[in-house]
């Protein structure tokens, strides 16, 4: 069905074409706050890693810190 009407839209010689010149740092940003927007959601509503949330309740919080990993650990 997509198909079919991609076809009939191409061949439509009465269709306006437009763009919209988006710089692809706008489309980033802004997939980047809904990716952490749902994320915060997905992150509230779970009853799993309370120790954590306990550290981070807020994933922009966490996206801001850097974290390092320190092993003393000698095999």
């Amino acid at each position: 069905m997509a198909d079919q009407q991609a076809k009939e839209a191409a061949r439509n010689k009465n269709i306006e074409e437009y763009y919209i010149k988006i710089p692809k740092s706008v489309v980033m940003s802004e997939q980047k706050e809904q990716s952490v927007k749902w994320w915060q959601r997905e992150w509230t509503e779970t009853t799993k890693g309370a120790i954590t949330k306990a550290f981070f309740p807020e994933i922009e919080d966490r996206l801001n810190t850097k974290l390092y990993s320190h092993s003393n650990r000698t095999w």
